[in-house]
């Protein structure tokens, strides 16, 4: 057992998710500048090897290992992050204007099934105030930028604001990813309606195609999906010609809980991550790899607590990951265990 799992998660878990979250960030920014700590954590966590690296979208990736959007929301840590191992940092979901979110409480564990449910709905302090940190980026990790609608701008104008955050992003991260897929702003989710959804991508790509060079667009897309619904995404992911699709965001079910209904439901609404995600994300991954025939590429997510989950991710047809409540419930050892193992099966082959 990791010295995480044994001595410094008992006690986060006394506290409220949000109040330790708070807390942890302000270690990481502290952490962040003192170059000592930052060593001794890489030595720690982080491994190289050749056969960790990844290509794809035309970035070299040092390992096929990322930290999920909606952690570092507001581009913080990234530097600190980049030290546990990661071998991509994704920041957001980041909108034009700073908004504070759902009201408290909006976050919650469920501690027997290593699961988190969120109601967050894209608290930020707003794109332009990340950039100011992202314009002093110490490392070279890869940044992806999560994008998305303030809560107040009607759909019909979404695509303005996720336009302004392009705009504004786009000199300081390497990839962007169009977070349709939340369930906590209300009415979202039906951007990822046929028409609405090629109207967005496309004029996002001709942004794009605008600039000196174009940056990697993908999707991000919630794992409630049907068959027919994912049809039409692989359709416009083809002819909008952006780069992919991040597989999934987090669910409305709450299939999986172990806990009584009645506590549950005392929870609320929210979008569920975790060990009971797993299935369901990687059945839309093994969906999306199968029905576009390998030339989809996925970053795949959900439900990722050990070295297995995320080998079954990959062997569905991921070409990265990424991990957010595993990192909460396992630490970064299970960055590590991760890496290790593919590692291990490289040699085998």
């Amino acid at each position: 057992m990791s010295l995480y799992k044994f001595a410094i998660r008992p006690i986060l878990l006394q506290f409220s998710p949000e109040r330790i979250h708070h807390f942890t960030f302000t270690c990481f920014r502290l952490f962040q500048n003192i170059g000592l700590i930052r060593s001794l954590v890489s030595a720690q966590f982080s491994l190289k090897d050749a056969s960790l690296e990844r290509e794809l979208f035309g970035l070299k990736f040092p390992n096929p290992v990322g930290l999920a959007a909606g952690l570092d929301k507001d581009a913080e840590a990234f530097d600190f992050l980049g030290n546990m191992g990661f071998g991509f940092i994704e920041i957001g979901t980041l909108t034009p204007k700073a908004q504070p979110g759902n009201p408290k409480p909006r976050l919650f564990r469920f501690v027997n099934d290593k699961a988190l449910l969120n109601r967050m709905g894209f608290n930020n302090h707003g794109v332009e105030d990340a950039v100011k940190r992202l314009r002093k980026k110490k490392s070279n990790i890869i940044i992806g930028g999560n994008i998305g609608k303030n809560k107040n701008t009607p759909n019909e104008q979404a695509t303005d604001d996720y336009i302004k955050c392009f705009d504004a992003l786009y000199p300081y991260v390497d990839y962007f990813v169009v977070n349709v897929s939340s369930p906590n702003t209300p009415n979202l989710r039906e951007l990822q309606g046929k028409k609405p959804l090629q109207k967005l991508l496309n004029e996002i790509m001709d942004l794009n195609r605008s600039k000196e060079k174009t940056k990697p667009v993908l999707l991000k897309i919630a794992p409630d999906v049907n068959h027919s619904q994912l049809d039409d995404i692989i359709e416009i992911v083809q002819t909008t010609k952006i780069d992919g699709i991040v597989a999934t965001n987090t669910t409305i079910s709450r299939r999986g809980l172990s806990y009584p209904k009645s506590k549950v439901e005392q929870v609320g609404d929210g979008g569920l991550s975790g060990q009971p995600l797993r299935e369901k994300s990687t059945q839309v991954i093994r969906y999306i790899h199968e029905k576009s025939a390998g030339k989809i590429p996925i970053i795949g997510v959900g439900g990722i607590l050990s070295k297995e989950d995320a080998l079954e991710k990959l062997e569905a047809g991921a070409s990265l990951i990424q991990i957010y409540t595993g990192f909460i419930y396992e630490g970064p050892a299970l960055v590590k265990a991760i890496n290790k193992e593919l590692i291990r099966k490289s040699q085998k082959v």
